[in-house]
């Protein structure tokens, strides 16, 4: 393909797909965790360091490329939220002040209701995954504030349906680009 100047126009891959599956299903897998199906392990931490945070930060500074501020904001923005949240739970400067867990937690679900709003121009896939992820965050927030066991397992519930309406996003992209037609509708 050219444009006017006979010169080969570039097309980049969609990195939106690598980024949510990152986001995705280390989401689940922290979800599972918090239903109490199996304790914090290396497993959900290497995860979360590298599916959740560094694949997020490359499909961020790809959708730069793309002149996708949305994704790019979004994508690098939970790729360090993934990275911060392994060091909390590492917790190699001590053990974090349910307070400061709480208030870092909130501000993530702001952030997140921002993007929410971003998305209401958007299809129902991305309203689902940005909706389900701002309450999760202030869930997980309120749970942090007032000490309550049930909250950890409502976030556990509501992590599986943000994670995996995620990676099913992120499952379309890839399967309706490569037939060239809406074979899972977002």
């Amino acid at each position: 393909m050219a444009d006017n100047n006979n010169m080969p126009t570039r097309v980049l891959a969609n990195p939106a797909p690598l980024g949510l599956l990152g986001f995705g299903m280390t989401t689940v897998l922290l979800s599972f965790h918090n239903l109490g199906m199996f304790p914090m392990d290396m497993t959900i931490l290497a995860l979360g360091v590298f599916y959740g945070g560094l694949a997020q930060l490359i499909a961020g500074v790809m959708e730069y490329k793309n002149e996708n501020t949305f994704g790019a904001t979004a994508f690098t923005s939970y790729g360090f939220f993934w990275m911060a949240f392994v060091l909390v739970v590492l917790n190699p400067f001590g053990e974090a002040d349910t307070t400061a867990g709480g208030m870092f937690f909130l501000l993530w679900g702001i952030l997140t209701l921002f993007l929410f709003i971003g998305t209401l121009r958007s299809d129902m896939s991305m309203k689902i995954i940005f909706g389900t992820l701002t309450a999760l965050f202030f869930i997980i927030a309120a749970g942090n504030f007032t000490g309550s066991e049930i909250i950890p397992i409502m976030s556990g519930a509501l992590g599986i349906i943000c994670g995996g309406s995620a990676m099913y996003r992120a499952f379309g992209e890839v399967i309706n680009e490569q037939y060239q037609r809406e074979v899972l509708p977002l």
